[in-house]
């Protein structure tokens, strides 16, 4: 499953890629006097699915933050598909087809779910005032919205529940709600903050296949995890953090080998592949 070739040189923290989706360069963040992201640079490869690893309060999704428009930096900058992402909002950065989740899922609690869809959609001609008020110039529109919308539902199996309100959805519904709505913009990169947290196991096999499909259909995702297990079966490229800064990267069993990652996080059990011993990953059929 693993994939080869993603980058030139020697694997050491800020390693070029081949085909980098995203590049970045000397990107800080405090918050008083604490340091909670100080990346040199990093490369994110195009095409694979890299996670992003390290202990609490290591500065991971302060670094999604600041890479995704919802927090500015005090230094650096950052590309994404060779264009500047520095200072461009988040909404934009959206448009321009890198979106994201969150650890604690956005879904708006008091539309439906088949709204939560729609919203997600890009280039909505009713939201031009001047169009909205003539229905002709959006309606062909809407209905290729909600096509769409309908079709990510059944996919995600979310279809039955699109006239329930967000808020009775479970934590594991709301986080394939959350996926599923990104997915409504045709994204080029999807980044997902801890998309297990809180996650039954029952829901758990099908976020990972989820997961595994985005790649196959030909997008990058960068996502934050804490199940290493997790992490070792579906990623192609991890990357490391402590306290703020990039300690590792590499192919995951060559990270989860690097005795500086087991100090930082991993611990003396990252031998034993709790996932499968406990049952709660069973990888697709040809994955393993």
């Amino acid at each position: 499953m693993k994939s080869t070739g993603l980058h030139t040189g020697e694997v050491a923290p800020g390693v070029k890629k081949v085909d980098p989706i995203i590049v970045a360069d000397h990107v800080s963040r405090t918050f008083g006097g604490l340091t909670a992201v100080d990346v040199e640079h990093l490369e994110i490869p195009r095409g694979a699915i890299t996670a992003l690893i390290g202990p609490n309060g290591a500065g991971k999704t302060t670094f999604f933050n600041l890479l995704t428009g919802f927090d500015t930096p005090d230094t650096g900058s950052w590309e994404f598909n060779g264009q500047s992402l520095a200072g461009i909002p988040a909404y934009k950065v959206a448009q321009r087809g890198q979106v994201r989740t969150f650890q604690l899922t956005k879904a708006l609690s008091l539309l439906t779910v088949l709204e939560n869809m729609k919203l997600g959609a890009k280039d909505q001609s009713g939201e031009n005032l001047f169009q909205s008020i003539f229905p002709f110039l959006w309606k062909k529109k809407e209905e290729e919205i909600e096509a769409k919308a309908l079709e990510l539902l059944e996919r995600f199996k979310l279809l039955k529940l699109k006239d329930d309100f967000a808020a009775s959805l479970s934590g594991g519904q709301r986080k394939l709600l959350e996926m599923a709505r990104a997915l409504m913009s045709d994204p080029t990169l999807v980044m997902l903050d801890e998309p297990m947290a809180g996650v039954n196991p029952a829901l758990t096999e099908s976020l990972l296949e989820h997961i595994l499909n985005l790649k196959k259909e030909g997008m990058t995702v960068l996502f934050v995890e804490h199940d290493m297990h997790m992490v070792r079966h579906i990623a192609d490229w991890v990357v490391v953090m402590a306290e703020g800064k990039i300690i590792a990267e590499g192919a995951p069993d060559e990270v989860m080998a690097n005795e500086a990652v087991v100090d930082a996080y991993l611990g003396s059990h990252q031998d034993t592949d709790l996932g499968v011993v406990t049952g709660r990953i069973q990888l697709p059929e040809g994955e393993a």
